[in-house]
């Protein structure tokens, strides 16, 4: 029978490599992961392009010039101009949304990264907790 002893510089390495790891190359990973899903929420709101075709007509195929009557070229202007109002409506709503998403994204993105630093010391704080006999309210 063959045991196999594990010193104590190991098992010391073994908790240096963990949070080594934890708080660069885990926390950078994070972070990538938070920046990747702001990226795909601005893609998926389409931000830029929002805002470089605010007053484009809403769906509405182009009449191009019309020719005939005042009446029927003033018509014309009328219904151009309400379909870009319509299409600056609807647009300006979803950059309202997709800003208000993205805020929200960016509050949880801090959180997380702030309660990632904390989450190695809960087994302390909890140690801590429990040799000074605190109880929580809920008992």
């Amino acid at each position: 029978m063959v045991y196999y002893t594990v010193s104590r510089y190991n098992e010391d390495m073994f908790l240096v490599g963990i949070l080594s790891w934890w708080y660069g190359d885990g926390w950078r990973q994070r972070f990538a992961l938070i920046k990747a899903r702001l990226g795909r929420t601005g893609d998926y709101f389409s931000i830029e392009l929002l805002l470089s075709t605010l007053f484009s007509p809403f769906r509405q195929i182009s009449t191009g010039s019309v020719s005939g009557p005042l009446a029927v070229q003033m018509r014309a202007v009328f219904d151009r101009l309400l379909s870009r109002l319509i299409g600056a409506l609807v647009r300006t709503a979803v950059l309202i949304v997709g800003v208000f998403v993205i805020g929200a994204q960016i509050v949880t993105g801090v959180i997380i990264l702030a309660l990632w630093a904390l989450i190695p010391l809960f087994p302390v704080i909890s140690l801590i907790a429990s040799v000074i006999g605190w109880v929580p309210a809920w008992r």
